[in-house]
């Protein structure tokens, strides 16, 4: 599929206005990303999303700046913000609109219209560069969080480690599609079987009924289930703020095949913490081998933990029959603290860039 000449210069824009963000949209040779854009927004969406930022502003300051009708870019933000694409805000009774960044962004609001074409194309752009340039710089956009059950038996719980503790003061519960998961089932690629449906969001107000509304009951569940069969709690990359909880698997999210696959090793992505065997207790079963979706435990006589693949998941010690596997915390010096909420994260993110102002 090729964009038309008329419309490439608008989705240029586009592009380098979306890599402007924090977490960036990196061009890559094929100009792959340009496609993705082009199905995901009309010309004339992508005219008035060129001219926004990653600063919430109304919709009379985006007009002015794209020199269009407030009334037509009114309606464009509004189609744009149905689906996902854009951010908004209300404040001081005035409603704000920013652009989404790709992830966590508008790639997660694709799992209705993802179809066989998008999903190549979305693979496409991650192995070709995408990935790595957004992965390499730091904070990442996702962090480890460690299985409430293996941090259960730690002498120390890090505060913005307790996700758990969070979704049980939260009101609303939702529950919708891993699109990672679903990217890969479109490539025929998915080698696992975990379930799709577990990626969770909770939030500190009640909201409407919605098709993905659930308890919180069975959202806590859901993360324990997580636990159970093997799955990686990821979270936002910031202390306070957390609305959601991803259960990632090492064969289809992006992430941890990035670091898989790409081999970025230096990540902010993992956990403060890091697993050991104890090989007294070790019963050489390879459960923590087969469980550990980075490679970072091997069975050779007894378990062996390489601390330098380890994100400190505690799924090898959640699944050990034996309880021979534990979690511990890393030392000063390897302690990855992040942001404090997701300004911070984008400020600190920016300046790692060299796009601070």
């Amino acid at each position: 599929m090729k964009i038309s000449q008329i419309n490439i210069e608008v989705f240029e824009r586009l592009a380098d206005a979306l890599d402007r963000l924090p977490i960036g949209f990196p061009r890559t040779k094929s100009r792959v990303e340009l496609q993705i854009l082009e199905r995901l927004f009309s010309t004339e969406e992508a005219e008035v999303a060129s001219h926004m930022t990653g600063t919430s502003e109304s919709a009379e300051t985006i007009a002015q700046r794209a020199g269009l009708p407030k009334e037509k870019v009114e309606e464009k933000l509004t189609a744009m913000l149905s689906r996902g694409m854009i951010w908004s805000s209300v404040k001081d009774s005035v409603r704000k609109y920013r652009l989404a960044p790709y992830v966590v962004g508008f790639y997660e609001q694709q799992s209705e219209t993802m179809d066989h074409d998008l999903a190549h194309l979305f693979e496409h752009y991650w192995m070709e560069g995408g990935g790595e340039g957004i992965m390499k710089y730091h904070p990442d956009t996702h962090r480890v969080d460690p299985a409430h059950a293996a941090l259960e038996k730690t002498e120390v719980i890090l505060p913005y480690n307790d996700v758990r503790k969070l979704m049980s003061q939260a009101k609303s519960f939702q529950a919708r599609n891993c699109i990672c998961r679903r990217q890969q089932e479109l490539l025929d690629a998915k080698k696992c079987e975990f379930p799709v449906r577990n990626c969770i969001s909770f939030f500190p107000v009640e909201l409407p009924q919605s098709p993905n509304t659930i308890t919180k009951e069975e959202a806590l569940k859901l993360l324990d289930e997580a636990e159970e069969i093997g799955l990686v709690h990821c979270v936002a990359n910031q202390q306070s703020g957390l609305y959601w909880v991803c259960n990632c698997c090492g064969c289809c999210c992006g992430i941890l095949r990035g670091i898989l696959e790409l081999g970025i090793e230096n990540t902010s992505v993992r956990a403060n913490y890091y697993a050991v065997a104890d090989p007294d207790q070790c019963k050489s079963c390879r459960t923590c081998e087969d469980r550990c979706h980075v490679n970072a435990v091997s069975v050779n006589g007894t378990a062996i933990v390489d601390r330098a693949k380890c994100i400190g998941c505690g799924i090898c010690v959640t699944g050990c029959p034996n309880e021979a596997m534990s979690l511990r915390l890393r030392p000063d010096a390897e302690m990855v603290v992040p942001p404090e909420n997701y300004k911070s994260w984008e400020q600190v993110r920016l300046h790692n860039r060299g796009l601070s102002q």
